[in-house]
Protein backbone atom coordinates (compact mmCIF):
# COMPACT_ATOMS: atom_id res chain seq x y z
CA UNK A 1 0.00 0.00 0.00
CA UNK A 2 1.17 3.38 -1.12
CA UNK A 3 -0.02 6.71 -0.02
CA UNK A 4 0.60 10.09 -1.47
CA UNK A 5 1.14 12.95 1.08
CA UNK A 6 0.95 16.35 -1.26
CA UNK A 7 2.95 19.22 -0.77
CA UNK A 8 0.04 21.84 -1.56
CA UNK A 9 -1.32 19.99 1.46
CA UNK A 10 1.32 20.34 3.63
CA UNK A 11 0.81 23.39 6.89
CA UNK A 12 2.65 26.31 5.62
CA UNK A 13 3.66 29.53 7.55
CA UNK A 14 5.32 32.68 6.59
CA UNK A 15 6.82 34.56 8.93
CA UNK A 16 8.39 36.83 6.47
CA UNK A 17 12.36 35.65 7.52
CA UNK A 18 11.07 32.47 7.34
CA UNK A 19 9.00 30.58 4.91
CA UNK A 20 8.25 26.86 6.15
CA UNK A 21 6.33 24.09 5.50
CA UNK A 22 4.85 21.00 7.89
CA UNK A 23 4.52 17.42 6.30
CA UNK A 24 3.16 16.28 9.88
CA UNK A 25 1.94 18.73 12.78
CA UNK A 26 3.65 21.29 13.92
CA UNK A 27 3.31 23.87 15.88
CA UNK A 28 0.39 25.99 14.65
CA UNK A 29 -0.46 23.20 12.26
CA UNK A 30 -2.71 20.89 13.02
CA UNK A 31 -4.33 18.12 11.30
CA UNK A 32 -4.65 14.59 13.42
CA UNK A 33 -4.71 12.13 10.18
CA UNK A 34 -1.28 13.48 9.96
CA UNK A 35 0.50 13.31 13.65
CA UNK A 36 3.96 11.45 12.17
CA UNK A 37 4.37 8.17 10.46
CA UNK A 38 5.41 5.08 12.87
CA UNK A 39 8.73 6.96 14.83
CA UNK A 40 8.82 9.69 12.36
CA UNK A 41 7.25 12.72 13.92
CA UNK A 42 8.09 15.66 12.26
CA UNK A 43 9.18 16.69 8.28
CA UNK A 44 9.87 20.28 7.91
CA UNK A 45 11.36 22.04 4.90
CA UNK A 46 12.62 25.88 6.17
CA UNK A 47 13.51 28.75 4.12
CA UNK A 48 15.31 30.87 6.23
CA UNK A 49 16.55 34.38 5.32
CA UNK A 50 19.64 36.05 5.19
CA UNK A 51 20.93 36.96 8.30
CA UNK A 52 18.01 35.10 10.19
CA UNK A 53 17.19 32.30 12.53
CA UNK A 54 15.74 30.38 15.48
CA UNK A 55 17.08 31.97 19.08
CA UNK A 56 17.93 29.91 21.70
CA UNK A 57 14.95 27.25 22.50
CA UNK A 58 14.74 23.70 23.92
CA UNK A 59 14.40 20.17 23.42
CA UNK A 60 13.81 17.26 25.24
CA UNK A 61 13.62 13.38 24.04
CA UNK A 62 13.77 13.67 20.13
CA UNK A 63 16.33 12.49 17.50
CA UNK A 64 17.05 15.62 14.99
CA UNK A 65 18.49 15.71 11.64
CA UNK A 66 19.44 18.23 9.84
CA UNK A 67 19.94 18.08 5.94
CA UNK A 68 20.75 20.88 4.60
CA UNK A 69 19.98 21.47 0.40
CA UNK A 70 21.31 24.88 -0.31
CA UNK A 71 22.92 27.75 1.89
CA UNK A 72 24.69 27.22 5.31
CA UNK A 73 23.30 26.80 8.98
CA UNK A 74 25.13 28.02 11.99
CA UNK A 75 24.45 25.83 14.91
CA UNK A 76 24.93 26.37 18.91
CA UNK A 77 23.97 24.45 21.54
CA UNK A 78 24.28 23.99 25.34
CA UNK A 79 26.63 20.56 25.08
CA UNK A 80 29.07 23.55 23.70
CA UNK A 81 28.61 22.29 19.88
CA UNK A 82 29.66 25.36 17.74
CA UNK A 83 29.09 24.64 13.53
CA UNK A 84 28.06 25.56 10.16
CA UNK A 85 25.40 22.68 8.59
CA UNK A 86 25.83 22.81 4.15
CA UNK A 87 25.18 20.57 1.95
CA UNK A 88 26.95 17.16 2.25
CA UNK A 89 27.46 17.84 6.22
CA UNK A 90 24.35 16.07 7.98
CA UNK A 91 23.54 16.91 12.02
CA UNK A 92 22.06 14.38 14.41
CA UNK A 93 21.49 15.65 18.25
CA UNK A 94 19.99 13.24 21.22
CA UNK A 95 18.08 15.48 22.64
CA UNK A 96 17.61 13.15 25.70
CA UNK A 97 17.37 14.63 29.32
CA UNK A 98 17.17 18.75 27.61
CA UNK A 99 18.91 20.35 25.27
CA UNK A 100 18.80 23.89 24.24
CA UNK A 101 19.93 25.39 20.59
CA UNK A 102 20.06 28.28 18.32
CA UNK A 103 20.41 27.92 14.97
CA UNK A 104 21.16 30.69 12.35
CA UNK A 105 21.21 31.49 8.79
CA UNK A 106 25.31 31.79 8.56
CA UNK A 107 25.19 33.72 5.40
CA UNK A 108 24.04 37.64 5.63
CA UNK A 109 22.89 37.81 1.79
CA UNK A 110 21.43 34.14 0.51
CA UNK A 111 18.79 32.01 1.85
CA UNK A 112 19.76 28.65 3.40
CA UNK A 113 17.14 26.09 2.77
CA UNK A 114 17.06 23.01 4.97
CA UNK A 115 15.24 19.79 6.00
CA UNK A 116 14.44 19.24 9.65
CA UNK A 117 13.69 15.93 10.74
CA UNK A 118 12.31 14.60 14.28
CA UNK A 119 12.37 11.21 15.09
CA UNK A 120 10.64 9.71 18.56
CA UNK A 121 13.26 7.77 20.30
CA UNK A 122 13.08 4.66 21.68
CA UNK A 123 15.08 5.47 25.26
CA UNK A 124 14.24 8.39 26.99
CA UNK A 125 16.48 9.89 29.40
CA UNK A 126 19.99 9.70 27.94
CA UNK A 127 22.73 12.62 27.80
CA UNK A 128 22.59 14.94 25.38
CA UNK A 129 24.77 14.39 22.44
CA UNK A 130 25.67 16.38 19.04
CA UNK A 131 27.56 15.04 15.52
CA UNK A 132 27.90 15.95 12.33
CA UNK A 133 29.40 14.29 9.68
CA UNK A 134 30.74 14.60 6.02
CA UNK A 135 28.78 12.70 3.45
CA UNK A 136 30.14 13.15 -0.18
CA UNK A 137 27.47 13.26 -2.75
CA UNK A 138 29.58 10.26 -4.77
CA UNK A 139 27.95 8.39 -1.75
CA UNK A 140 24.40 8.60 -2.71
CA UNK A 141 24.93 9.34 -6.47
CA UNK A 142 22.36 7.12 -8.05
CA UNK A 143 22.74 5.05 -5.22
CA UNK A 144 21.12 4.91 -1.99
CA UNK A 145 23.62 6.12 0.56
CA UNK A 146 22.95 5.17 4.09
CA UNK A 147 23.34 8.78 6.47
CA UNK A 148 21.39 7.57 9.83
CA UNK A 149 21.03 3.86 11.67
CA UNK A 150 20.83 3.03 14.62
CA UNK A 151 23.91 1.39 15.07
CA UNK A 152 25.95 3.35 12.76
CA UNK A 153 26.53 0.73 10.37
CA UNK A 154 28.56 2.07 6.89
CA UNK A 155 29.94 5.51 8.65
CA UNK A 156 26.62 6.75 9.43
CA UNK A 157 25.12 8.40 12.41
CA UNK A 158 23.34 6.26 15.28
CA UNK A 159 20.23 7.31 16.73
CA UNK A 160 18.15 5.93 19.38
CA UNK A 161 15.26 4.60 17.35
CA UNK A 162 15.16 1.70 14.60
CA UNK A 163 15.04 3.61 11.67
CA UNK A 164 17.58 3.95 8.85
CA UNK A 165 18.03 6.93 7.13
CA UNK A 166 19.14 7.13 3.27
CA UNK A 167 19.58 9.50 0.56
CA UNK A 168 20.06 9.94 -3.44
CA UNK A 169 20.70 12.46 -5.68
CA UNK A 170 19.03 10.87 -9.20
CA UNK A 171 20.22 11.56 -12.43
CA UNK A 172 16.69 12.29 -14.99
CA UNK A 173 16.01 8.32 -16.10
CA UNK A 174 18.27 6.51 -13.65
CA UNK A 175 16.45 4.93 -9.81
CA UNK A 176 17.10 2.67 -7.39
CA UNK A 177 15.51 -0.16 -5.64
CA UNK A 178 15.36 -0.64 -1.80
CA UNK A 179 14.42 -4.60 -0.45
CA UNK A 180 12.12 -4.19 2.23
CA UNK A 181 12.55 -6.47 5.58
CA UNK A 182 8.83 -8.28 6.89
CA UNK A 183 7.28 -5.93 8.81
CA UNK A 184 9.14 -2.63 7.85
CA UNK A 185 7.68 0.31 6.65
CA UNK A 186 9.02 3.23 4.50
CA UNK A 187 8.67 6.95 3.84
CA UNK A 188 9.90 8.53 0.71
CA UNK A 189 10.37 12.55 0.67
CA UNK A 190 11.09 14.32 -2.53
CA UNK A 191 13.48 17.20 -1.19
CA UNK A 192 13.91 18.14 -5.41
CA UNK A 193 12.91 16.99 -8.72
CA UNK A 194 10.10 14.74 -9.70
CA UNK A 195 9.98 10.90 -9.28
CA UNK A 196 7.88 7.62 -9.29
CA UNK A 197 7.96 5.85 -6.48
CA UNK A 198 6.25 2.22 -7.21
CA UNK A 199 4.46 3.78 -10.18
CA UNK A 200 3.28 6.78 -8.33
CA UNK A 201 4.21 10.18 -9.64
CA UNK A 202 5.57 12.08 -7.08
CA UNK A 203 6.89 16.45 -7.15
CA UNK A 204 9.39 18.33 -4.91
CA UNK A 205 8.16 18.63 -1.69
CA UNK A 206 5.48 15.60 -1.73
CA UNK A 207 5.97 12.49 0.65
CA UNK A 208 4.56 8.89 0.32
CA UNK A 209 4.17 6.46 2.62
CA UNK A 210 4.47 2.81 2.28
CA UNK A 211 3.58 -0.65 3.69
CA UNK A 212 3.14 -4.03 3.02
CA UNK A 213 5.73 -3.50 -0.15
CA UNK A 214 8.22 -6.00 -0.76
CA UNK A 215 10.36 -3.20 -1.79
CA UNK A 216 10.21 0.16 -3.06
CA UNK A 217 11.29 1.55 -6.46
CA UNK A 218 12.24 4.97 -6.97
CA UNK A 219 12.74 6.61 -10.61
CA UNK A 220 13.94 10.41 -11.47
CA UNK A 221 11.74 11.77 -14.15
CA UNK A 222 14.62 14.62 -13.78
CA UNK A 223 17.41 15.65 -11.57
CA UNK A 224 16.19 14.68 -8.61
CA UNK A 225 16.89 13.94 -4.76
CA UNK A 226 14.81 12.11 -1.97
CA UNK A 227 15.33 10.98 0.92
CA UNK A 228 13.96 7.44 2.41
CA UNK A 229 12.79 6.27 5.94
CA UNK A 230 13.33 2.86 6.46
CA UNK A 231 11.33 2.29 9.65
CA UNK A 232 9.71 -0.30 12.42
Amino acid sequence: MITRRPSSERGHANHGWLHTYHTFSFADYRDPVHMGFRSLRVINEDVVAPGQGFGTHPHHDMEIVTYVLSGGLEHRDSTGSHGVITPGLVQRMSAGTGVTHSEFNASKTDPVHLLQIWIVPEVRGVTPRYEDRPFPVERMMNRLGLLVSPDGADGSLDIYQDVKIFSAVLDAGRGVTHELAAARHVWVQVARGRVTVNGLALDQGDGAALSDEPRVTIAAAEPSEILLFDLK
